[in-house]
């Protein structure tokens, strides 16, 4: 068995920016020569979360509209409260109580099988990262295993 790794590394430019990785991992696997196996595709943050989906940008707002609904900034966050918070907390630490529950409906991961050096997606399929909180530098890790 074989594995490869890399790194992707991205600078969000704000929240619902949707970064299509997708080309990036096609060449991954290219170059890493492997034949039939898996890719986990992997974002290493918690306000930040990867989806198999259409580009499409029609789509993309309907994405942002429901996921703002579902988790409005506009309430209170008890994640936001730095008078009680005292975990986690980091220097530049902003509220964002509401991009951490948008997170939760999404995942942070994608698997997809890999045949005859090809990344196997459907007609319309783009693997999206998407940035839920502000402008912050990413990183989403590829491993490829198989023979």
């Amino acid at each position: 068995m074989k594995i490869e790794n890399e790194i992707i590394k991205i600078k969000t430019k704000g929240e619902f920016d949707f970064n299509d990785i997708t080309d990036e991992i096609k060449n991954f696997v290219k170059k890493s020569g492997l034949k039939n196996g898996i890719i986990n595709i992997q974002t290493f943050h918690t306000t930040a979360v990867l989806i198999l989906n259409e580009n499409e940008p029609l789509l993309l707002e309907d994405i942002k509209e429901r996921l703002e609904n579902f988790a409005p900034k506009s309430i209170k966050y008890n994640h936001d409260n730095f008078e009680i918070r005292t975990v986690n907390l980091c220097a530049d630490e902003c509220a964002n109580g509401h991009a951490h529950c948008k997170a939760i409906l999404l995942s942070p991961n994608i698997v997809l099988n890999v045949i005859n050096n090809e990344l196997q997606l459907g007609q319309w399929q783009r693997v999206l990262f998407v940035e839920l909180d502000r402008s912050r530098d990413r990183k989403i890790q590829l491993q490829i295993l198989g023979e």
